[in-house]
């Protein structure tokens, strides 16, 4: 677990804040996705429970916002039934596993954010973070939405994992 949040924290630039546990690994057997906490030590809430660490999905995702992906895929979700169902399934797991997460802590906000979607989604509105689907998809596979944004990014993986020397 040390090594995984020392890689983490080369991965993201930081310590992380509310780290709990790798639930993906890359190809190279590296963090490719977190846990969070819903609260990190000092009680801050942390509304995406799973988090991408891999500087190559988190660069691929952001070109995918950058292009308009939020909206394309909010549109989607809302006109499409069998999607809005996966995300409506899927805020509601992110949900129960927050409540679980957070094991009767309720942070600062008192537990307002323990009923929040994937990547802090109010119940409607804009997916507001392809990010925390992305994550959300490769952490628990079968969430439609999810699935069909990480199939836009190519490769999914790259050639070189992230934190060995170029």
């Amino acid at each position: 677990m040390d090594t995984d949040r020392a890689d983490v924290a080369r991965q993201i630039g930081r310590e992380p804040r509310a780290f709990n546990r790798v639930v993906v690994r890359c190809p190279f057997g590296r963090p490719a996705v977190t846990e969070q906490r819903p609260y990190d030590p000092a009680g801050e809430p942390f509304p995406t429970s799973y988090y991408v660490t891999c500087r190559h999905l988190v660069a691929a995702i952001s070109r995918l916002e950058a292009a308009g992906g939020v909206e394309r895929w909010t549109a989607a979700a809302e006109q499409d039934p069998a999607l809005a169902a996966s995300r409506a399934r899927a805020d509601a797991d992110q949900r129960t596993l927050r409540r679980e997460l957070a094991a009767g802590e309720t942070g600062l906000d008192a537990g307002a954010s323990l009923e929040l979607g994937v990547g802090g989604a109010g119940r409607t509105g804009s997916l507001k973070c392809l990010h925390a689907h992305a994550a959300f998809a490769l952490a628990r596979p079968g969430y439609e939405l999810g699935d069909r944004i990480v199939a836009e990014l190519d490769p999914l993986w790259p050639d070189q994992c992230c934190l060995d020397p170029s």
